[in-house]
């Protein structure tokens, strides 16, 4: 492997897709059959680059530590792992935003503090403090939308796209708590051993960046 290229941390699927796209927009060059490819590490010489597929949550771990020069994360995981590192740009993609979910007709008990499941413990307990609500917190890794519909929690905490799969487990949105868009994050060591490099991709990716936002 070459030192001199960069590592770059990334969640496989539609993050992936959209940034590996917007790196070819930015002019790297990066082959066609790139998102096939079943490796969790991938390289491309043209490009001089080296991707590392992780789960989204790994993600900032891998550029903290070092083993990743750059990453693109989500806000959400970014707020809810709170790592050391960098945020150097918004990438503008895979848009989708936290809510507050709950059962129709659902009311808050008086003196109770309401149950809410999340995958984003951190994120919805800052959330719900600055509200002046508290509430308990219970960690889910998955099928968020389970917790109500079994007496697990009063409401839940999670990520909405198109709001499909809280309608089709029959659950409705009480609040909307802030957009979510992917962003380029960087080791703080790799941002000064490598600069050059990774200043080069911010340079080349905000034009392109700002087309895309203006095209839509």
């Amino acid at each position: 492997m070459n030192n001199e290229w960069l590592t770059i941390a990334m969640p496989k699927g539609r993050i992936f897709d959209e940034a590996v796209e917007l790196l070819r927009l930015a002019g790297y060059d990066l082959p066609p059959e790139f998102e096939e490819s079943r490796k969790l590490i991938i390289e491309s010489e043209s490009a001089g680059m080296r991707f590392i597929l992780a789960k989204p949550m790994d993600v900032p771990t891998y550029v903290e530590h070092g083993v990743c020069d750059v990453g693109v994360a989500g806000k959400d995981v970014l707020i809810e792992e709170e790592r050391d590192v960098y945020e150097l740009l918004d990438l503008q993609i895979s848009a989708c935003y936290m809510a507050v979910a709950a059962l129709p007709g659902y009311e808050r008990k008086k003196d109770i503090a309401p149950k809410v499941a999340t995958k984003y413990p951190n994120l919805a307990s800052s959330y719900f403090r600055a509200q002046g609500e508290q509430v308990e917190m219970i960690k889910l890794n998955g099928s968020i939308e389970l917790a109500p519909l079994v007496g697990l929690a009063d409401r839940i905490v999670d990520i909405v796209s198109t709001g499909q799969t809280l309608k089709e487990n029959g659950l409705v949105e009480t609040e909307e708590m802030m957009t979510i868009t992917s962003r380029l994050i960087v080791n703080p060591v790799s941002y000064r051993m490598k600069a050059a490099a990774i200043d080069e991709m911010v340079t080349r990716l905000e034009p392109v960046i700002a087309k895309e936002e203006t095209s839509e």
